[in-house]
């Protein structure tokens, strides 16, 4: 799986965006082999599983220049690191609490040249930013998430979109999200990109 799987989806990238994402799959490869941070049978669905995944992201919201965002648990750097690529006008930090991961992130984004994004060594917890919005891929259940991530959600309104927190979930969400009912949305992500992988898989937002 190369990256046409990208640009399928993503048809306006700039020379730079499509050499970036290019260069990840020897990357993430080459630090895969030293510092398990994807399952070495899914490496090869590097583009598929793992960038295009947190793309989904890019199709529910396309963040303004100058908009500030959290990827918290980004483990080697997903969504952070896809996004970042999207986004070059936009600001991410990507925060995880086990160091190994958090230095894939640093040397992936430090070997394509990405310089809209931080990734920190951190818990959610020590987090003291404010950011537009927070995003994560399957970290932890919504109320948990919500519970450690308000108070990094800025008052200031940048988007099209009010401030908020926007995650990547699969499976049944019912009890999950029944707290939120009145105000979360649900994106299928099997509507967006046409892979049966994608079926089940979910782009949640919620304005905080």
């Amino acid at each position: 799986m190369t990256t046409t799987i990208i640009e399928k989806y993503f048809p306006q990238l700039s020379e730079e965006q499509q050499r970036q994402f290019d260069a990840l799959d020897a990357l993430y490869r080459d630090w895969n082999a030293k510092i398990n941070v994807i399952s070495r049978k899914d490496i090869d669905n590097l583009y598929e599983h793992h960038v295009l995944h947190s793309l989904a992201i890019a199709k529910v919201v396309n963040f303004r220049p100058g908009t500030e965002i959290l990827d918290f648990g980004t483990g080697g750097g997903f969504p952070g690191i896809p996004l970042a690529i999207m986004f070059p006008e936009c600001h991410f930090k990507l925060i995880d609490g086990t160091g190994k991961k958090i230095r894939v992130a640093q040397e992936v984004a430090q070997a394509i040249g990405l310089k809209n994004c931080e990734p920190a060594h951190l818990r959610g917890e020590e987090e003291k930013g404010k950011y537009d919005f927070v995003v994560s891929r399957a970290v932890m259940p919504l109320p948990d998430l919500v519970k450690i991530v308000r108070k990094n959600i800025s008052k200031s309104q940048h988007n099209a979109l009010p401030n908020g927190v926007i995650c990547l979930k699969g499976g049944d969400l019912q009890a999950e999200l029944r707290p939120f009912y009145k105000i979360v949305e649900t994106t299928d992500i099997g509507t967006l990109f046409e892979e049966e992988w994608f079926k089940q898989k979910h782009v949640i937002y919620l304005p905080i």
